[in-house]
């Protein structure tokens, strides 16, 4: 089954994801409020996710913080970066996002985007 990480201040739209994600068969294995949430976390989990949706804009620490953090302990990690911040979409990519996803997006769009990342993790492996 494949693991998410769900990253974003908002508990409203944490919540949301979750249950979007589960019933399209996804495991929901964290959430975390802020950047500086996310990389203790990160660092916790035993078992890493194969996925993490990461919202930008956030306190304590924002998403590209967070992500580059992330990155410096495993480089392949797969993040979907989601933000109404248009503007860091080139930098989001730049510096290792998968994906990224414009607020407000249709949740199909995000599906549509975890698929797409498990078919390449299908077959790398």
């Amino acid at each position: 089954m494949v693991k998410i990480f769900i990253v974003d201040d908002d508990q409203s739209l944490q919540r949301l994801y979750a249950l979007i994600l589960t019933t399209a068969g996804f495991e929901i294995v964290a959430t975390a409020i802020n950047g500086e949430d996310a990389i203790e976390k990160y660092h916790q989990m035993k078992e890493k996710p194969n996925i993490i949706l990461m919202d930008h804009r956030m306190p304590i620490k924002n998403g590209l913080d967070a992500m580059t953090e992330i990155l410096q302990v495993n480089k392949n990690e797969k993040i979907i970066f989601a933000s109404a911040d248009i503007s860091v979409q080139a930098k989001a990519k730049a510096l290792g996002a998968c994906a990224f996803l414009e607020k407000p997006f249709k949740m199909q769009e995000l599906l549509n985007k975890i698929q797409s990342i498990v078919k390449e993790l299908i077959l790398k492996h």
